[in-house]
């Protein structure tokens, strides 16, 4: 398996380059950079804060562990090697505590094996130095619009699953009925009740959830996985 970017690298860092600029937010996009080089945590603060993202810089993975991570968008830009944990370490560890950001590894090796690894793992993308500085924000960008598009699914999913939380159990029951396509009458045979109080049932089912159609049931049931369950 590949990354359909693949691992790049495109000439020297210039300095003084075009860049695009995120639109003005209260709240911009973090990156969090990990790299062990000093002069490349300098370059990359630099250039990331003139393209209006918030910056912070770690030289070991050790420092960035322990932080909580803000309520906003970010990625983060890991140097592969590094001494103590290692960049793959560093990415097992968020995982692990599902921790979910979009990683940018960065190395100075043309390492495939780590890269694929990486990538297999779920990292965003792999970038070999020497790289460009619009390439870098190239990739930041998208990466930074993947975790807001990621944030908000997952408040909508959690935002879902709490109203299907309010549900009875006798409620649940006809839902899962509903959502397997059985109409009023069949319900009420399979669940032994008459067909007036399906009804009421699916009525209430339908305000909790806040669906205005069957159709819009099932899609919010797909959204957390409630079909398959």
């Amino acid at each position: 398996m590949t990354n359909p970017r693949g691992p790049r690298s495109e000439g020297t860092v210039p300095r003084g380059g075009s860049v695009s600029r995120l639109p003005e937010s209260p709240m911009p996009p973090i990156v969090f950079v990990i790299d062990d080089d000093e002069s490349m945590r300098r370059a990359l603060e630099r250039l990331l804060r003139s393209d209006g993202l918030h910056v912070e810089t770690f030289s070991a993975a050790s420092e960035f562990i322990g932080r909580q991570l803000p309520d906003r968008p970010a990625c983060i830009v890991l140097d592969l090697r590094m001494p103590g944990l290692s960049g793959l370490e560093v990415q097992e560890s968020l995982a692990r505590a599902g921790r979910e950001v979009p990683i940018i590894f960065v190395s100075g090796y043309a390492d495939v094996p780590s890269s694929v690894r990486a990538l297999k793992a779920g990292a965003f993308d792999f970038l070999q130095k020497p790289f460009s500085d619009q390439q870098l924000l190239d990739v930041i960008h998208e990466a930074v619009e993947r975790d807001r598009t990621g944030r908000r699914e997952r408040a909508e999913r959690a935002a879902v699953r709490e109203r299907f939380d309010t549900l009875t159990p006798r409620e649940r029951d006809v839902l899962r009925l509903v959502l397997q396509g059985l109409l009023n009458k069949q319900i009420a045979a399979e669940l032994g009740i008459s067909e007036k109080t399906v009804k009421f049932h699916r009525g209430r089912v339908m305000d909790k959830t806040q669906a205005g159609s069957v159709a819009e049931l099932v899609r919010q049931a797909e959204k957390i996985d409630l079909r398959s369950a």
